[in-house]
């Protein structure tokens, strides 16, 4: 999987070709890599899937295993916590896309959105272990 946060889009890939394309949102500050616990970005980097979540408060959601060593060794250094549960999800439980903006405008904590038919679609392409990487 890779995320292209500048293009708000996410690949899926398959020996070597995309097979599957979404518009995605990100966190309410998508410029530059996650610091810290509530500053709104969507963290950089390569990450994998941990947990598929069908109890999420957003319709279903891919966990990410964000912090890894280098975003917690990252934020020690600014004095504060990397954060976590950082997910790729769907719209949040008993809203609209209409309802949130999705997908023109960034609403997220820090994770990645799509729609719930997407999430779907997703949830049934990648397993536990799967690699995303998120670029700028």
């Amino acid at each position: 999987m890779v995320i292209h946060k500048s293009r708000r889009s996410m690949e899926l890939w398959s020996n070597g070709a995309t097979i599957a394309r979404y518009r995605i949102a990100l966190g309410f500050e998508p410029v530059g890599p996650k610091q810290f616990e509530g500053d709104g970005k969507t963290p950089e980097g390569v990450y994998t899937i941990v947990q598929h979540n069908e109890k999420s408060n957003f319709f279903r959601s891919l966990k990410l295993n964000y912090p890894n060593a280098t975003d917690e060794m990252n934020a020690a250094a600014t004095g504060k916590k990397p954060g976590g549960l950082i997910m790729i999800h769907g719209l949040p439980n008993n809203k609209t896309a209409e309802m949130v903006g999705h997908p023109n405008q960034d609403w997220t904590e820090g994770c990645i959105a799509v729609t719930d038919e997407e999430i779907m679609d997703i949830w049934r392409r990648t397993d536990k272990g799967t690699a995303v990487l998120i670029m700028p």
